[in-house]
């Protein structure tokens, strides 16, 4: 089922997963999930398919690598919350 997810919400999707998992199977389970930034919004499975990590060993490995392949202005400045107005 599609969703649809802001960025400042993913730490919760992230910990329903089992760890250690790969980037494969991760992109797999958000497949059909939207997530809203603060430019628009991209496929969440998209985003971790295009990962430098093979695996991630927690929620938090995850989500810092989910950051490191968001482009900049993405994700609006720094410290605010995505995707509320």
């Amino acid at each position: 089922m599609a969703s649809t997810v802001k960025l400042n919400e993913i730490s919760e999707q992230f910990g329903e997963l089992e760890y250690p998992i790969t980037a494969d199977a991760a992109a797999t389970e958000f497949e059909d999930v939207t997530l809203l930034l603060a430019d628009g919004e991209r496929n969440l499975g998209a985003l971790i398919a295009r990962s430098n990590s093979s695996r991630f060993e927690s929620a938090d490995d995850l989500e810092s690598e989910l950051h490191n392949v968001l482009p900049r202005e993405a994700v609006g400045e720094p410290y605010q919350s995505e995707g509320e107005g």
